[in-house]
């Protein structure tokens, strides 16, 4: 079979429309694109908004940078290539969420801000909202969860993030929430209440 994309033919304008969905489930689907260095607290705020949202009856589907590479990503490691592949593949599985009504919760370090644009360019600015879960290279260090920054530091792991490989501060990201600064509870909470903002059906206008 070609490859060719000469050769496809898109058949979108036959398929049910994404409004139908939004309007079965009672949401608006979106992009809860966050990331941080290892360690930040991604996952931990990833999962709790999961639940939470689950709570006020939303549809919720959460992708974690570690779950999405032993299976859709197995095949990639980390060079500037691969990462760049590991972003488009996931930013694309999540606007297919996304146009489905679903809210698709990510976790990924996303280290360059060349990554976070090509996420956006995916995804789009109406469904995105881009949050950055900011902490020090020290304090990820210091709270080691996965003990990582122990590997890294004794030569364990090539490539990593913030040692080996640059993390870029963010450009405009929609939400910064510090967890060095800020309690889980009071970062959970502006979490919360932006999601829940950008997910509401009556939020944006009609597709």
């Amino acid at each position: 079979m070609s490859t060719n994309p000469d050769h496809l033919y898109p058949v979108f304008d036959r398929m049910l429309p994404r409004s139908a969905k939004e309007e079965l489930l009672g949401q608006s689907g979106a992009v809860i694109w966050m990331y941080g260095l290892s360690g930040s607290g991604k996952s931990t705020l990833a999962n709790l908004l999961e639940r939470r949202l689950h709570e006020q009856g939303r549809l919720v589907k959460v992708l974690d940078g570690d779950n999405i590479r032993t299976g859709l990503n197995r095949n990639l490691g980390f060079s500037d290539e691969d990462r760049l592949e590991n972003i488009r593949r996931v930013a694309e599985v999540a606007k297919l969420f996304a146009d489905c009504g679903i809210i698709a919760i990510t976790s990924f370090i996303t280290p360059r801000n060349d990554l976070r644009r090509l996420a956006r360019e995916v995804i789009g600015d109406r469904d995105l909202l881009e949050v950055y879960v900011k902490a020090s290279f020290e304090t990820c260090a210091a709270r080691d969860p996965k003990g990582l920054y122990a590997k890294a530091a004794a030569g364990e792991v090539k490539q990593f993030t913030g040692k080996d490989s640059a993390f870029e501060e963010p450009e405009s990201p929609d939400l910064i929430l510090d967890t060095e600064t800020e309690s889980e509870a009071e970062c959970l909470e502006g979490l919360l209440a932006a999601a829940l903002e950008k997910t509401k059906i009556e939020y944006r206008a009609a597709l």
